[in-house]
């Protein structure tokens, strides 16, 4: 079984600091996904890689694969309906692992969820979490609690298994909470286009409208989305992206015409 890397769901080019957009309630929800992707890193074989070089030793590429297959979502296993037989084991060589049966249950529309907590790297979390810092606090705000959570685990869902079935046979592990941080940054789009957003344009900050911000996120996504939606040798699923960004899309346009939820007193999951 040789050593691939897992396709992720994060490449950001446009970096976003800060947004002059107050919300009018505590964002615990925002704050409870960036806390939980962080804790399922940290406790991840992916956080004990070398953080300045790539090249770790095959055990840890070996034990790094294994976890991605159990915990990301494999399109194979997706549009068959039916868990892998055979996991990564122990290095054979320098770029191999040995092939062993699984040793636990993996129900396969559930990988969909727990892939979305899985990330390829701290770029890569790092990244996901600075998109979900910026504009998940408005995105929640005006959804409500609930229907936040519920559309942000939805639409990571639904952007894998339409990545899947573009490549149905693929073995090749999903990660990544870009399917559900691109559905918040499509309702945004939707809910706050004018909204000034300070963000980094080779290495200047500079404020910016909301919509030019995202418009030229998702005009990236969608040029590098081609063939079967990857790009580049980091395996970047484009598609992944640009699924959930539409799914935002369609959710903000809907709440968007929809009275604003007032805030209650103690939070309460309006």
């Amino acid at each position: 079984m040789a050593v691939a890397p897992p396709v992720r769901h994060g490449d950001h080019v446009v970096i976003p600091i800060h947004d002059e957009n107050p919300a009018h309630r505590v964002p615990l929800l925002t704050w409870a996904l960036i806390i939980a992707n962080v804790a399922v890193f940290l406790l991840s074989p992916v956080f004990r890689a070398p953080v300045l070089s790539s090249a770790g030793s095959p055990q840890q590429a070996c034990a790094e694969m294994a976890y991605y297959q159990r915990w990301g979502a494999m399109p194979a296993e997706l549009t068959e309906n039916r868990p892998q037989e055979l996991t990564a084991g122990p290095p054979v060589g320098q770029s191999a692992c040995r092939a062993v049966p699984v040793t636990y249950d993996k129900i396969p529309v559930l990988s969909t969820l727990t892939a979305l907590f899985v990330h390829a790297g701290w770029l890569h979390l790092l990244g996901n979490m600075l998109f979900l810092w910026v504009f998940g606090n408005n995105v929640e705000d005006r959804f409500g609690r609930l229907r936040y959570l519920v559309g942000y685990l939805v639409a990571g869902m639904i952007s894998a298994y339409g990545y899947a079935l573009t490549v149905p046979h693929s073995v090749a592990p999903m990660v990544g909470a870009s399917g559900a941080i691109s559905a918040v940054l499509g309702a945004y789009l939707m809910l706050y286009p004018r909204a000034k957003v300070l963000t980094v344009v080779v290495v200047v900050p500079i404020w910016l409208r909301a919509w030019v911000v995202l418009s030229v996120w998702f005009l990236i996504q969608a040029v590098n989305a081609t063939g079967t939606g990857l790009s580049g040798p980091a395996e970047v699923g484009y598609l992944v992206h640009l699924i959930g960004f539409g799914l935002g899309v369609v959710a903000g346009l809907v709440i968007r015409h929809r009275p604003a939820l007032r805030h209650r007193p103690g939070g309460t999951w309006g």
